[in-house]
């Protein structure tokens, strides 16, 4: 899959979506690095890097995702993370993430990284955090000052392969009043389910804390349903695998008629959010049993039975892409109308790690900002 440009950011109906208010849910900070920020910051701590310019390194960056491999495609986040290793850095690509996510017309957006990885340089789990805040609360004020209202919080995150879950998510609640809105669940799929950190969704369920992790994205259904069993999801991170228990029988000019299983019907049922990044589940071959091109993505699908599909970049930096950009590609390939794209953003706003009256507030001003359109 060859990625367009990041100035891909138009509707087929001709409207310049960077202008609409937008929720991201699922962006990871190590992930959505500028990259002459990289540059220079691995001048800094003398890191060789695979380019000497910033867009010798972005393409670099787009090209070795593309790998249609979840292992393969972290890989890359080797260079990304050995450039957090200190406050300064950490302040400075939150701070960055912020402005980049502001001027794309985005409104509230969730965090997500893992603090865990970033201790080389001798921070603290809670130095770290403090650190991220920091970069993120400075961003805010840039965005506001250029005229931008932006609301943005920290997804924490604990690395399924590394076993620190309880400590992590002791991490999350400690800041849950400092920026912290919620607790993820990431890293290699693929034998490192979710039931192995039981004692730390134990504890979140205890502390009323709210989860998301990463299941139906390099494994299938039985990640999906550790993800709601052991760790009491409230949102999928990609979860596009659900589909696989969403089984077509038939299809014909009046539609497509489908048998839906128990555990993608839970998922409907109690509009668990779905949060569905397009083109990286291309590039790391989520929905290679489906195809390998966007019109294969069961986004479609998910969202024509009505789940709670929402729209998001995972990696900006590895998928050379925008949260406009997204929903352009989407719109493009399955015909959508604004209509659609405002659905997509209403579900973002009820799928929110925040409360009550703060997500009924997105979605009003979600709705004001489409009729200006």
């Amino acid at each position: 899959m060859t990625v367009p440009s990041q100035e891909y950011v138009h509707a087929p109906t001709g409207v310049n979506l960077q202008g609409i208010p937008k929720i991201s849910l699922h962006d990871h900070l190590d992930g959505g690095l500028r990259p002459q920020t990289i540059l220079e910051l691995a001048d800094d701590i003398d890191l060789d890097l695979p380019a000497d310019d910033a867009e010798s390194l972005r393409e670099w960056f787009a090209v070795q995702s593309d790998s249609g491999s979840l292992v393969e495609y972290l890989k890359t986040f080797d260079i990304t993370t050995a450039v957090m290793q200190s406050s300064d850095a950490l302040v400075r690509v939150a701070r960055e993430f912020v402005q980049d996510l502001a001027a794309d017309g985005v409104v509230y957006g969730e965090i997500r990284w893992a603090p865990e990885q970033h201790l080389r340089g001798g921070l603290t789990l809670d130095e770290a955090v403090e650190a991220v805040q920091e970069g993120i609360e400075t961003g805010v004020s840039d965005a506001r000052a250029n005229g931008h209202r932006i609301r943005a919080g920290q997804l924490v995150t604990a690395m399924r392969h590394a076993d620190r879950g309880l400590e992590i998510a002791e991490l999350a609640t400690r800041h849950r009043y400092a920026g912290v809105v919620g607790f993820d669940f990431a890293g290699a799929e693929a034998g490192f389910p979710p039931s192995r950190a039981r004692t730390a969704f134990d504890y979140l369920a205890s502390e009323f804390f709210p989860v998301t992790v990463h299941a139906g994205e390099a494994d299938g259904l039985e990640s999906i349903r550790s993800a709601l069993l052991d760790g009491r999801a409230l949102r999928l991170g990609h979860g596009v695998r659900i589909a696989e228990d969403v089984k077509v029988e038939s299809e014909d000019d009046d539609g497509t008629y489908v048998t839906v299983g128990p555990i993608a019907q839970w998922v409907k049922d109690r509009e668990i959010a779905l949060e569905l990044s397009p083109s990286s589940n291309l590039q790391t071959g989520a929905i290679a049993a489906w195809g390998e091109d966007l019109i294969d993505h069961p986004f479609d699908l998910l969202y024509q039975l009505g789940f709670r599909v929402t729209v998001n970049t995972d990696n900006r930096l590895m998928s050379n892409t925008s949260l406009s950009r997204e929903l352009a590609l989407l719109a493009e390939t399955f015909d959508y109308d604004l209509s659609d794209l405002e659905v997509f953003q209403l579900n973002a706003a009820s799928a929110a790690f925040l409360p009550l009256e703060d997500r009924e507030e997105l979605a009003d001003l979600i709705t004001e900002g489409f009729e200006r359109v």
